[in-house]
């Protein structure tokens, strides 16, 4: 496709150079430009893509595309003021606008998108139907999985997923959008049909400072509703149980809102009823438009009778026939890494692994581990670097408060001392007088010792980095498993105590 095929006058840039060269590709990494491609030279947190231009031109990219000047350019330059949210119509164009063939479900809220999506699939799947996920475990449809790298990906990206999609003859998708992906453009101009908002609590603060900025980082995806060129009806399913979900409900969208709640006082379109949490799942009565289904899923706790009500509502609002949405939820699967069981052997005691990293997520699980028959909760968990400080000492406090002995521990450090992070998480438990905790800095040591402390009839709880298998530590990805290292210390806890269990050997003298 060339250039001036895909720039059009309602396109807001400054363009020199010809108009008639070819764009093969796209690309915002250096790294991965082809002759032909458009480099997008993006500005970041940590380095800015300008610094890569020649070497991009090196490799042969066709078009340069900056947010600012450039002193001296060899191919046609491109200057967008927002170059994210053009990187995206350019995006849109070069792929002949994927969106608009497919049924897309975005999925927004602080926590539970990826249980959400997780549950959409199975509905999907047991309805006969392909469904391809974008979402923070990895991307996915038929038999094909990628890598995330963040759990909304670029536009070029999404925009090459979705065809790639629509090319193998998926017409669903259903995507996690994070707030980051919707302040800094990722899904500007994606024509979504339905909008699931599940909750919001604290989290991201250093990115958007104001709880007022996250939430309207959120509700830009709701108003984005209807704005596209498809016209079939929208809808915006909303936790109305939720504060933010009932100041969204107040906002004008050009969709139709359907609410869900398990409140008695709350008028709602879905919501459950005579709720039971079990160590084995969670089971409730869903009332819908006059019906009544018996829901009996595998997943625990009170944030996933609420995750199982949004995944409800978006499927049925996807036109799937009622009694295939029950089954297929009724179907649906675990998620790894979220309240998954590690084996433990014949040793008494379970451990579990979370991915919960904000202080309401960390709640709504202990709430669901205190639901199982247990002596003590032993909790490991750890904040992340160059993140929200402030929501390191609200954790803390939590942690302490609903557990009866916590290791407090590294997570992904990133760029700072893991002990000054530390160090933000014991300001909040000291402001409780509470001493049931130890610091062991060191993630693997922690765990090593939750593990060996761990006696018949305790529950260790792993929280923080659930799926994930590394690790980033200063700039560097290391590879680190909770799961992997809780199946290491097992497994040695299982050895001593097989040893010590072994009867004593007679000695005999001849």
């Amino acid at each position: 496709m060339q250039l001036k095929d895909i720039l059009s006058d309602d396109m807001k840039v400054l363009v020199s150079g010809s108009l008639n060269v070819e764009v093969l590709g796209i690309s915002y990494d250096s790294r991965t430009v082809q002759n032909g491609y458009a480099f997008f030279a993006l500005p970041g947190h940590n380095t800015d893509g300008g610094k890569y231009i020649n070497e991009a031109i090196k490799k042969g990219a066709s078009v340069l595309v900056s947010h600012s000047k450039v002193e001296t350019c060899q191919i046609p330059l491109i200057i967008a003021e927002d170059i994210f949210r053009f990187m995206s119509i350019f995006s849109a164009k070069f792929y002949n606008y994927p969106d608009r063939e497919l049924n897309i479900i975005g999925v927004t809220g602080t926590n539970g998108k990826t249980t959400v999506t997780y549950m959409i699939d199975s509905i999907f799947s047991h309805a006969g139907i392909d469904c391809g996920v974008m979402g923070t475990i990895n991307y996915r449809y038929k038999d094909k999985v990628i890598e995330a790298p963040n759990t909304t990906p670029q536009a070029p990206d999404i925009y090459r997923i979705m065809r790639e999609m629509l090319n193998a003859g998926v017409k669903h998708i259903v995507m996690e959008v994070s707030s980051h992906a919707l302040s800094l453009g990722r899904v500007y101009g994606i024509d979504f049909d339905i909008a699931v908002f599940t909750n919001l609590s604290q989290d991201h603060l250093d990115f958007h400072k104001t709880m007022d900025s996250y939430f309207e980082a959120k509700s830009a995806l709701f108003r984005s509703l209807g704005t596209g060129t498809k016209k079939n009806i929208k809808f915006a399913i909303i936790n109305i149980d939720d504060k933010y979900g009932k100041k969204l409900a107040d906002i004008g969208l050009s969709a139709e809102k359907k609410f869900y709640s398990m409140s008695d006082k709350i008028e709602a379109d879905f919501k459950a009823q005579n709720i039971d949490i079990s160590s084995s799942g969670s089971k409730f009565d869903l009332l819908y438009a006059g019906k009544t289904a018996k829901i009996n899923i595998k997943h625990f706790g009170l944030h996933n009778v609420y995750n199982a009500l949004a995944a409800l509502a978006a499927t049925i609002c996807s036109g799937i026939e009622f009694h295939k949405v029950i089954e297929g939820l009724n179907n649906s699967r675990q998620v790894p890494g979220r309240l998954e069981r590690v084996d433990t052997g014949h040793l008494g005691f379970e451990v579990l692994v979370d991915y919960a990293h904000t202080e309401d997520a960390l709640k709504n699980v202990l709430q669901a581990v205190k639901k199982i028959k247990h002596k003590r909760i032993i909790t490991v968990f750890g904040c992340g670097g160059d993140r929200d400080r402030t929501k390191r000492p609200l954790m803390g406090k939590v942690a302490v408060e609903m557990s009866d002995f916590v290791f407090v521990t590294s997570d992904n450090p990133r760029t700072e001392d893991p002990s000054l992070i530390v160090l933000d998480i014991e300001s909040g438990i000291k402001r409780v007088y509470r001493t049931n905790y130890k610091v062991v800095v060191e993630r693997e040591e922690a765990i090593k010792e939750a593990v060996m402390m761990a006696d018949k009839g305790d529950i260790v709880l792993l929280a923080g980095k659930g799926h994930e298998t590394y690790q980033i530590i200063g700039l560097d990805k290391i590879h680190f498993s909770d799961i992997e290292t809780a199946v290491k210390y097992i497994a040695l806890k299982n050895q001593k105590e097989n040893i010590s269990n072994e009867p004593e050997q007679e000695e005999f003298s001849f």
